[in-house]
């Protein structure tokens, strides 16, 4: 179905879609290209026709589409939400105090990658379209709907303050991610070399720790990935939720699904002990970066989440010419490896004056202390100066 508006620009016009698959593939993937693949058409639709996106989890996808006459010429994958579950941008406590106050914080609208916290292009244009006049045309949709906010998460830079010009009462918030970006290392040995001698040393230390225990890592791409290895890679994922008493937020047709519609971008670093699996890591590849997403193990083994999970990826980079290297959120303990902070920054739209304002004051003096962080963590990277 598509809920269609007038633009106030001549011969632009905004839809809303409530399912990927509105949108035939080969326009929607035109528009993305293949540098993103959470951006992709099968990323997407694979999580909504599995039932991991969806209304009846909360989340109700209604992606915003741009088109000039019957061709299409922006998309921004947004959904309606019930919650905040598997966003990675934590508003809980904005929810919980407004309600507290007699306020209704949900539903809100999203625009993000559904349980995907890396940074990438969110509103992506066909070349030619004026990006500030399509991001009003976007915005005038939270007023018709009478939304009470509205969320941007984990957008690159340039869009960030594309939207700020757009729409200045927008608040940023601040966040801080862990990411690897080639120095023209060469190869793993020269990636060390460029480290200090203690943490060269401790690097060294730890993945002997791995092969001593009779682990060895073996990386699979795309068509190399069968059946059994992707089943076995699902038991590790949901192990990892067990553990924290829940299950995962995704299934495995999702991963089915992209396993046979994206085999191109998948990466699955399999550790095995006496010729069988018995942990898994996979990730995503784009043409520049590899993004490390999920994880799982089904034994206790020293040092291994660091080999399959950190080194297993920065050694792949470096052989397939990938400059960074995502691997997730969360860890300081990816700073002394070799990862240096990333900054990011997140947009969000609210509607009632007073909590836009208790809001604005909140991000900025969090801003300040992520800044702060920042500072202090690049310079506690192990790198020679």
């Amino acid at each position: 179905m598509t809920v269609p508006s007038r633009s106030e620009q001549a011969g632009l016009s905004l839809s809303c879609v409530d399912a990927v698959a509105a949108i035939p593939r080969d326009d929607w993937n035109a528009l993305v290209g293949d540098d993103h693949p959470f951006l992709r058409h099968e990323f997407l639709h694979a999580l909504e026709a599995s039932g991991a996106v969806a209304p009846e989890t909360g989340w109700a996808p209604r992606h915003l589409t741009l088109w000039r006459g019957g061709a299409l010429v922006g998309v921004l994958p947004s959904y309606d939400k019930a919650h905040s579950y598997g966003e990675y941008v934590f508003d809980w406590g904005w929810a919980d105090a407004w309600e507290r106050a007699g306020g209704a914080y949900y539903p809100k609208a999203l625009s993000a990658i559904p349980f995907t916290p890396a940074p990438g292009p969110r509103l992506v244009l066909a070349p030619g379209e004026d990006r500030l006049a399509a991001m009003r045309l976007l915005a005038s949709s939270w007023e018709r709907r009478d939304i009470l906010s509205w969320h941007l998460l984990f957008a690159e830079d340039a869009e960030v303050d594309d939207w700020c010009a757009a729409r200045p009462r927008l608040i940023e918030r601040r966040g801080v991610q862990f990411q690897w970006q080639d120095a023209g290392y060469g190869d793993f040995d020269g990636f060390l070399m460029a480290m200090t001698s203690r943490r060269r040393k401790e690097i060294r230390r730890e993945r002997r720790i791995v092969a001593d225990q009779g682990l060895s890592l073996h990386r699979l791409e795309g068509e190399a990935i069968d059946a059994s290895a992707l089943e076995h890679f699902y038991r590790c994922y949901q192990i990892t939720y067990l553990e924290r008493g829940r299950q995962g937020y995704l299934n495995i047709e999702f991963f089915q699904r992209l396993w046979e519609s994206l085999p191109e971008a998948l990466v699955l670093i399999q550790a095995r002990l006496h010729g069988k699996p018995v942990a898994a890591a996979l990730c995503l590849q784009g043409r520049h970066t590899l993004y490390g997403r999920y994880w799982g193990s089904e034994v206790m083994a020293d040092c291994l989440h660091f080999e399959a999970c950190y080194y297993q990826g920065i050694e792949h980079c470096l052989e397939r010419g990938l400059s960074r290297f995502d691997p997730g959120t969360q860890g300081e303990h990816k700073l002394t490896r070799g990862f240096s902070p990333r900054r990011l920054r997140s947009l969000h739209h609210i509607a009632d004056p007073r909590l836009h304002d208790a809001v604005a004051r909140f991000c900025h003096e969090e801003g300040a202390q992520v800044e702060a962080y920042c500072q202090r963590a690049e310079a506690s990277l192990p790198f020679k100066h």
